[in-house]
């Protein structure tokens, strides 16, 4: 599934291109998620201002609303001059004056939402919930150790839930984790401050570096101009269970926490 680092990267890779560009025509193929809760027809004339990104969902504002994107499992976009005709993964083209912005998703978990603006029920459904954004200034370590520790759960399933901090799915939760030497089946309330610390500092390091690599490519990912991430090649234990750990030599171990993989090293990482 794209995780946060891979919708900024997508992000990054196309909103400077389409900013300004008028909707010329909307075209829907099979049905997504979500409806996209408006006739095709009202987004025709409007002008895309600007793209804005709020944790995995990426937001279009218009002149006259936004359109809220989401990936889902296994969805992309991609934005060109020109695209080919629409395949049958193809499920959503929004034609401007400046190019063609696709969602190509073959599991059609992904979404497109319109609202009238941020406010408005439709967004808030999706975007009321959501935690703080760890890469912006307001992911502070104050609030982050308070909201720890009223959490009375591994602390891998707290970062998960997107509640306390947004975006951090299940790669860079297993990164993070590495990182700042905890084991993801510490609970969470039982974080002292020094680890709380580090874990801050390492959610941070880890998805700026992500960002950087212009996100993991485990399949299929890749951002709208076609190219693929490359932080998977330095995942210090993310997808090597049995592998030796970087640090230590000792094997990767992996587990099952809410029906997802996680991986650690037994030795680095302590309860």
């Amino acid at each position: 599934m794209p995780e946060l680092p891979e919708v900024e990267v997508t992000r990054l890779s196309f909103a400077h291109r389409i900013a300004g560009a008028k909707v010329l025509q909307v075209q829907l193929g099979k049905p997504l998620r979500w409806p996209l809760g408006v006739a095709p027809e009202e987004l025709l004339g409007q002008q895309v201002l600007g793209v804005r990104r709020r944790g995995k969902y990426l937001l279009l504002d218009l002149d006259r609303g936004l359109l809220l994107m989401h990936l889902g499992m296994s969805g992309s976009l991609s934005f060109a001059s020109e695209q080919p005709l629409p395949g049958p993964h193809d499920h959503f083209d929004l034609l401007t004056t400046l190019g063609c912005l696709r969602l190509h998703d073959p599991r059609r978990f992904g979404a497109v939402v319109f609202a009238r603006q941020e406010q408005a029920p439709q967004a808030q459904k999706l975007l009321g919930h959501l935690g703080v954004e760890p890469l912006g200034d307001g992911f502070a370590l104050a609030p982050f150790a308070e909201a720890l520790k009223q959490r009375r759960a591994p602390i891998k399933q707290v970062l998960l839930a997107g509640d306390v901090v947004v975006g951090v799915g299940n790669i860079y939760a297993s990164e993070a984790l590495f990182l700042a030497g905890i084991r993801p089946t510490t609970r969470s309330e039982r974080l002292g401050r020094l680890r709380v610390e580090r874990l801050h500092a390492a959610v941070r390091s880890v998805l700026a570096r992500a960002v950087q690599a212009g996100g993991s490519t485990l399949r299929d990912f890749s951002n709208a101009d076609g190219q693929s991430g490359h932080f998977q090649l330095e995942a210090q234990v993310y997808g090597r269970a049995g592998q030796a750990c970087r640090r230590c030599d000792s094997l990767i171990k992996m587990i099952r926490q809410g029906q997802r993989s996680t991986f650690y090293c037994p030795n680095c990482q302590k309860n």
